[in-house]
């Protein structure tokens, strides 16, 4: 298992590696760049453009050098934890994000966790007890999870909350707090908070699940094993927690290297919509002025996010399967 673990953990590396320099060719893909962006639109206003300043500047962020040497000074930037410069913001890309990089973790795991405690018991549930009401009500929240786009559920939600209750639920805390030190009052707001945009976003990711585990229960529910366990005489309970639950799990958990990325970015438009100062509204900004660095950042968050992710998934996998460390087979 110590072998395998080892194995897995190098192949990390060369994987980011790659990823970085997929990353960088995407930032680069929108013809011009910043410079070119802020050029054309003091044009547009009918400025004069300082051609002296905009030379000085492309100097200065080393726009003028060929693109490799540009991804190596990044590359080294980020192996030093230095994430480049932010241009619209004229600010290190580090200082830009701040608070907004945990504000992206905290509500990502908490979503993560959110999901797998509901789907879990009720994808089972579902299962077990299939064509029951509960299977039937079980199906019904499944369709609506998958149907209802995250950010009009967003906005459904702040409609009546307004309308019925005089409420805004939108932001992650209480505009008394937005910028203040951090306090025990603080962070109490933002738990009060952070339930909202988690149901938001985790319900379309735990509608999948319950889906998912529920046919793969189902599946293993029909194998021979458990009709000759049945036949035996052992409890239901000690059945279903033996033998189909445990090789049910295996995509289960598989999921996890792909829920992670998928609730950050799934949280984007969420995050436009209900105020949160999380990397989403941040990254379409970025991508709108040619931010290059910080958009840059942002995409390898959420790619390293996917690597951790997978990495997590594939250790849970041995534990749960010796036959994923083994190889899948014997040797002959």
């Amino acid at each position: 298992m110590l072998s395998y673990f080892a194995r897995r953990l190098l192949v990390m590396i060369p994987t980011l590696l790659v990823i970085s320099l997929v990353v960088f060719f995407i930032i680069q893909l929108p013809p011009g760049d910043y410079l070119e962006t802020l050029i054309a639109e003091e044009q547009a206003r009918g400025e004069t453009v300082d051609q002296e300043r905009i030379a000085f500047l492309r100097e200065q962020y080393g726009l003028d050098k060929p693109m490799i040497e540009q991804y190596w000074i990044w590359l080294l930037g980020l192996l030093q934890g230095d994430l480049g410069y932010s241009f619209e913001f004229e600010l290190p890309v580090v200082e830009v994000i701040g608070d907004r990089f945990w504000f992206t973790v905290v509500l990502a795991l908490a979503t993560t966790l959110f999901t797998y405690i509901l789907s879990f018991p009720i994808g089972i549930y579902s299962a077990v007890r299939q064509y029951s009401v509960g299977d039937y009500a079980a199906t019904f929240v499944g369709y609506f999870g998958l149907a209802m786009p995250n950010f009009l559920f967003a906005l459904v939600l702040l409609y009546y909350a307004n309308v019925w209750f005089g409420l805004s639920i939108g932001g992650l805390m209480d505009p008394q707090y937005i910028g203040a030190p951090w306090t025990v009052d603080k962070v109490i707001s933002v738990i009060n908070h952070l339930w909202i945009p988690m149901l938001v976003i985790g319900t379309s990711g735990t509608a999948a699940m319950i889906r998912r585990l529920r046919a793969n229960m189902l599946d293993e529910l029909q194998r021979q094993y458990v009709i000759t366990a049945r036949a035996k005489g052992l409890s239901p309970m000690k059945i279903i927690l033996k033998y189909p639950l445990r090789l049910a799990l295996n995509p289960f958990i598989a999921d996890i290297g792909m829920i992670l990325p998928q609730v950050v970015s799934g949280a984007a438009l969420v995050s436009v919509v209900m105020d949160l100062p999380t990397n989403g509204p941040l990254l379409l900004r970025s991508l709108q002025s040619q931010d290059m660095y910080l958009a840059g950042a942002f995409l390898m968050f959420e790619a390293t996010l996917v690597v951790i992710g997978v990495f997590i998934s594939d250790i849970l996998l041995a534990m749960l399967d010796p036959r994923i460390r083994l190889g899948g087979a014997s040797s002959k």
